[in-house]
């Protein structure tokens, strides 16, 4: 039997194809077919029908479109040999690829572009930038058209690249930065390796000349010039300088420094990290008197320098500073500045304490004038003469009350008040000593009757106020007084101590309880003061031990008789008894007291109630009728022999007598007021001529009514009598008010 199959042609179709007829692919054939045309062959798959034709007879396949391997490399199709008459397969179903063949039709490309590189300046020649890399589309198994090459079109003086790899590296090894800091290098990369007919494409690559610290610090000027008043604090800004730097980034950060002994003592250079300015400050008080001129170096030095270059010279630069020094008008100046005088206590009201100097530093050296702060001095314990500045004490000093004084002096020109200095001023008061010695405190013992002679019954110690430089050294002594004593003896200590003992056995209280020691004290002086002082010492019983038990003699007495509930039996009925008579007291004067409001017949009480005004006609109580009719008898002052007339000095005399011893009067048609008259006249013309009190009203210008009067009194003192003809009815007219009033007339 024979074998029957297909019969293949190798099937490649080359890309790109140009022609106007189809491009014949190639042809499938079934041995079986023996060319009488009863086979029909037929294909399906990709680019079946559309890009790929067959001929039915003869099994010829024909590309009818144009190809391009880049966008497909091969198609899959299958293949049926079928009998033309029945359709039925010949041959079982086959599969066949087409392949597309290659042509050199896709220039290489740089797909990562735009490139950018860097590269430091100065560096030497071979230092590798960066890669770049060009991709070619077509097949790089079929021929040479995916083989690229690159080279430098544009910037091969400066750069170069290699050919296989695409790694640009430097040509030469001056690059400056402060020259040129980028280039834009031109690499074209050609396939074909770089034959002739081959395709090519290019990039631009940029690439950015980096700094490094290869330049110096430089001033732009060799001197600069500023001014600063002499008053100007320290730590005040003179000015700036700046050297420049044609690096960039921290390559141009700098420090300054001041080079020259003399400026690095007035002076400070500080940098300013923003700006890298040199900041210029002073650093000690300027005086135009002492120098107006001053000259400072200054130098600039790179912070952080590249030891690669450190042969193409030094990295700092310095330049000069002239500080010019304004003059001003300064306040006067204390010379020398002591702050301390001293003077004793009992220095005289005018005694020199010590005198203050302050001069003009300015040139023109004007007068000076001195003055104490008085908010320092409020009680003017000292003054200072204007003119030399002499302190001199203004008071009597007490060490013991102020021992210090803390003054202010004031120093100003005599022409400028304003340009004022002032110093504190310490005064110590020295002491002398004008305080004598005195005990510490009244001192107060107790002595034991059954006492034995030299037995302790007091240390005694004193206070001095004064405080001499060699200490206190007290004497003691018993006063003079004292010198007869036979029951006590005072023993100096010499420690400013003195021990008194006792002199005799044994002390009777009921003789003598209480026994009064003068003890004189004696300071050392210079000069030496003295004062005595009392010990008390009083005689108590004691127990057999020597503890006091009583030093009250009655009670002692009481003791011996009254047991202790006696005792408090007799203090509750004393007790009792003070209250009781208390009670009494209390009730006694209250009742004198009502008594005493009720019969007061003084009528300056009633003429003080006279002006308060009543609760109405139903107050019946604000006052008192009988005290106003109590009147008194003016005729026996006029005619009396103790009335006093007016030769005999009777008006001026005490009022307050004259009022108590004046008798009722008795209306008379024949009065005579020129007595009282001449009296008020006499009185106030001597209230006008003395300055010192005020001028006192007297009640007795109400006794009369002056003449003149448009309407007639209504006082019931002066018209009171049983056989009044006076008609008060018309006071009923005038309203509620006054209705008590015209029921009492």
């Amino acid at each position: 039997r024979v074998k029957r199959g297909w019969v293949w042609n190798q099937f490649f179709v080359v890309e790109e194809y140009t022609g106007t007829e189809p491009l014949y692919v190639g042809k499938i054939h079934s041995d079986s077919d023996e060319g009488d045309g009863s086979i029909k062959y037929t294909i399906s798959g990709e680019g079946a029908g559309t890009i790929f034709l067959i001929d039915e007879i003869t099994g010829d396949i024909h590309a009818t479109e144009r190809l391009d391997r880049e966008q497909k490399t091969f198609y899959t199709l299958r293949a049926q040999a079928r009998d033309r008459q029945t359709d039925q397969l010949l041959e079982p179903e086959s599969e066949f690829i087409i392949k597309v063949q290659d042509i050199n039709d896709s220039e290489p490309r740089f797909l990562e572009g735009p490139y950018i590189g860097s590269v430091a300046e100065l560096s030497p020649i071979g230092t590798s930038v960066m890669q770049v890399m060009a991709s070619d589309a077509d097949d790089p198994t079929y021929g040479s058209s995916a083989r690229v090459v690159y080279s430098v079109l544009e910037g091969e003086q400066h750069f170069t690249v290699d050919s296989k790899t695409g790694v640009i590296r430097t040509a030469v090894a001056d690059l400056d930065r402060e020259t040129q800091d980028r280039y834009e290098v031109v690499i074209r990369a050609t396939d074909m390796a770089g034959q002739l007919g081959g395709l090519s494409g290019s990039t631009t690559v940029t690439i950015v000349v980096t700094d490094v610290n290869d330049n110096p610090p430089r001033f732009p000027q060799k001197m600069y010039q500023f001014s600063i008043v002499e008053t100007a604090p320290v730590g005040t800004a003179i000015g700036r300088v700046k050297a420049e730097d044609s690096d960039v980034g921290e390559n141009t950060d700098m420090t300054y420094q001041v080079k020259d002994e003399e400026g690095v003592e007035m002076f400070k250079v500080t940098t300013d990290s923003n700006t890298q300015e040199a900041v210029i400050t002073v650093q000690k008080p300027l005086d135009y008197e002492s120098k107006k001129v001053h000259t400072v170096v200054v130098e600039a030095l790179n912070k952080f320098v590249d030891p690669r270059f450190v042969d193409l010279g030094t990295f700092r630069d310095q330049t000069i500073v002239r500080v010019s020094v304004l003059d001003v008008d300064e306040p006067p100046e204390f010379r020398p500045p002591s702050n301390l005088m001293e003077v004793q206590e009992d220095a005289h009201v005018g005694s020199v304490v010590g005198v203050v100097t302050a001069l003009d530093p300015d040139t023109a050296n004007h007068p000076v004038r001195y003055a104490i702060d008085r908010s320092t001095d409020a009680e003017r314990i000292f003054d200072i003469d204007a003119n030399t500045g002499a302190i001199v004490t203004g008071k009597v000093l007490d060490r013991e009350t102020a021992g210090w004084h803390n003054i202010t002096v004031l120093a100003m020109e005599a022409d400028n008040h304003s340009q004022v200095s002032r110093a504190s001023l310490r005064i110590r008061i020295l002491d002398v000593n004008d305080n004598p010695p005195e005990l510490a405190t009244p001192y107060e013992a107790a002595v034991c009757e059954d006492a034995k002679p030299g037995q302790l019954i007091q240390t005694i110690s004193v206070v001095d106020r004064d405080e001499p430089q060699s200490g206190h050294h007290f004497y003691f002594t018993l006063a003079p007084e004292a010198t007869n004593n036979h029951h006590f003896s005072l023993l100096d200590i010499k420690d400013n101590t003195a021990a008194v003992h006792t002199q005799r056995m044994g002390f009777n209280r009921q003789e003598q309880d209480v026994y009064l020691l003068p003890i004189l004290v004696v300071d050392s002086g210079p000069p030496a003061l003295s004062s005595t002082g009392t010990l008390t010492i009083r005689v108590c019983g004691c127990d057999s031990n020597g503890a006091i038990q009583s030093c009250n003699s009655t009670a002692y007495v009481v003791s011996a008789t009254l047991s202790p509930g006696a005792l408090i039996a007799l203090l509750v009925c004393i007790l009792i008894l003070i209250v009781l008579v208390l009670l009494i007291l209390t009730l006694k004067r209250h009742h004198k007291s009502h008594l005493t409001s009720e019969d007061d017949e003084d009528m300056r009480d009633n003429v003080i109630k006279y002006n308060d005004e009543g609760g109405g006609e139903q107050d019946t109580e604000a006052y008192d009728m009988s005290a106003l009719r109590s009147l008194y008898d003016f005729s026996e002052i006029k005619g009396g022999d103790g009335g006093g007339g007016p030769g005999e000095g009777g008006p001026s005399g005490n009022l307050a007598s004259e009022l108590h011893v004046l008798p009722q009067w008795v209306q008379s048609p024949d009065l005579d007021f020129s007595v009282f008259r001449d009296y008020i006249c006499k009185k106030v013309e001597q209230a006008d001529e003395d300055l010192s009190v005020p001028p006192y009203d007297s009640f007795q210008t109400y006794a009369f009514e002056g003449s003149d009067s448009p309407v007639p009194s209504l006082s019931s003192i002066n018209t009171w009598s049983s056989g009044s003809e006076q008609d008060f009815s018309y006071l009923g007219g005038w309203g509620p008010r006054f209705r008590q009033l015209a029921a009492l007339y």
